[in-house]
């Protein structure tokens, strides 16, 4: 049975991975790294975590397969004691690292947790090969980080370029983690994985993540829309995201390096998007006004500074960070991921959008997760 070093399991993207892994890999361990003080704090993390993919019973199942550290991306050594660091780098075969900050306004944050914590990941790993050797280093990155584009489409083998401006922290990061990864693991197999927007899962509505969800609300309910009928956005669904990750990560010889986790040439106009919430039941009728992108600009930025009482500064400077991603027209190739996959494409956003907007609207932006149950401590003792 080999072990794959996962980051990130309690967040969005890497729940699904864990999830994928647990029930199509049964030879496979997972050690995971969690933010949390004790063991039992641990374990109550990653419930809150996969309880959208599991029941409690299917997550006691799983446990056994799971070897947990505590530590954190941004304390030295990821947080890990010498004998966890000793268990570790003898026991993994492999390395997935998923765990991010997504704060795109936040330099401080972004350069904490994506440079430092990739940095100590990447040392890790390093540890990891020289002591039973690596298999594979998985990096998810971001097709954000192509930098600032404009009506394009990004092939995955020139997604980098260092000549261009970033959008924000997030971007810059996340691009300099691929440099990192690609320059300090020269030896080792590597995937770099670039999702581009994430909304929600096309087989059912429930989402845990809903900063963009916020925003493609936001979004539905104007009037007039500041956007080209026919720019494109390119969504991609989180069930088709990580079954591609864990796809790659699990091959021993992908063909390819980079893969774009996107919808690419497939990606919906957003006159396409309109009429798919109209065909669905949505009722608000939007017309587009594309000339009136820098007054809706400028619109954001007087919100941003408006009283906290009146409630509209948060959405307004949430709508200010995604503003660029959903003007620049870009779509990102994704043949190679298409072609890992045995052809198969994502969902369509027109066939899934309209019950997340419901989901999220009607459940005013929040997940209705459950509490570890009364009986949890004692089934928990059972499989120990």
């Amino acid at each position: 049975m080999s072990t794959t070093f996962l980051t990130g399991s309690t967040g969005y993207i890497g729940s699904y991975v864990a999830d994928l892994i647990l029930r199509h890999h049964p030879d496979e361990r997972l050690a995971v790294l969690v933010r949390a003080k004790t063991p039992d704090a641990a374990r109550k993390r990653l419930w809150k975590s996969l309880q959208m993919h599991m029941n409690f019973d299917e997550f006691v199942s799983f446990l056994p397969r799971f070897d947990i550290y505590l530590g954190d991306l941004t304390s030295p050594d990821l947080g890990l004691d010498a004998d966890a660091k000793k268990k570790l780098t003898s026991t993994a075969s492999s390395v997935l690292h998923v765990a991010a900050s997504l704060n795109r306004k936040s330099s401080k944050t972004c350069f904490n947790v994506n440079l430092r914590g990739t940095l100590s990941v990447i040392k890790l790993a390093q540890a990891m090969d020289e002591t039973n050797g690596l298999r594979r280093f998985s990096d998810v990155s971001t097709a954000a980080a192509a930098g600032q584009r404009q009506n394009e489409t990004v092939m995955e083998d020139d997604c980098i370029d260092w000549d261009r401006s970033d959008y924000d922290p997030y971007a810059r990061t996340k691009k300099f983690c691929e440099h990192m990864v690609q320059e300090l693991l020269p030896d080792v197999q590597r995937s770099i994985f670039r999702p581009s927007i994430v909304l929600g899962d096309s087989r059912f509505p429930e989402t845990t993540q809903f900063d963009m969800v916020r925003a493609f609300a936001g979004l539905a309910y104007m009037r007039v829309l500041p956007f080209n009928p026919q720019w494109r956005a390119d969504i991609v669904p989180a069930d088709y995201v990580s079954k591609g990750i864990v796809k790659v990560h699990m091959d021993d010889n992908p063909k390819h390096e980079a893969f774009h986790m996107s919808s690419g040439e497939d990606s919906l106009t957003y006159a396409e998007i309109v009429q798919a919430l109209r065909d669905a039941g949505h009722k608000p009728k939007m017309v587009f006004a594309p000339k009136l992108k820098g007054t809706f600009g400028g619109a954001v930025e007087a919100l941003m500074s408006t009283p906290r009482k009146w409630g509209v500064a948060p959405s307004a400077s949430l709508m200010k960070v995604f503003l660029p991603y959903l003007t620049y027209n870009t779509v990102f190739d994704n043949s190679h991921i298409v072609e890992a996959l045995g052809g198969e494409k994502p969902r369509s956003f027109r066939e899934y959008g309209y019950a997340l907007l419901r989901f999220a609207v009607d459940g005013n932006f929040t997940y209705p997760f459950k509490d570890w149950p009364s009986d949890g401590d004692e089934k928990v003792s059972k499989v120990a």
